[in-house]
């Protein structure tokens, strides 16, 4: 049973052939370090909405494509209300 601070388990089973591909968390932690280096000394007030939607835009694209344009099934998959995913769409202009 898990703890309610524990968070997603990704990439537990050994029998899935992504087992040995790092977390999707790792990527991300890559991708902010990255972006923080590049920053060269220079600040920003608002990494949080930029993360969102460096994040948000493109998992909304591939989840839709990989559901065939089905913004319910989508939802579904993303764990949201469709509501919500096409408010969404329509914020940053994909719908």
């Amino acid at each position: 049973m898990r703890h309610r601070n524990e968070g997603p388990r990704l990439n537990v089973t050994a029998d899935r052939p992504d087992a040995n591909r790092a977390p999707l968390r790792d990527h991300v932690a890559t991708s902010v370090r990255r972006y923080l280096r590049d920053l060269n000394g220079c600040g920003t007030d608002d990494l949080y909405t930029i993360a969102l939607r460096e994040l948000e835009i493109p998992l909304f694209l591939e989840v839709l494509q990989h559901c065939d344009g089905n913004q319910s099934r989508a939802a579904a998959m993303l764990g949201i209300h469709r509501a919500t995913l096409r408010k969404k769409l329509r914020d940053y202009n994909m719908g």
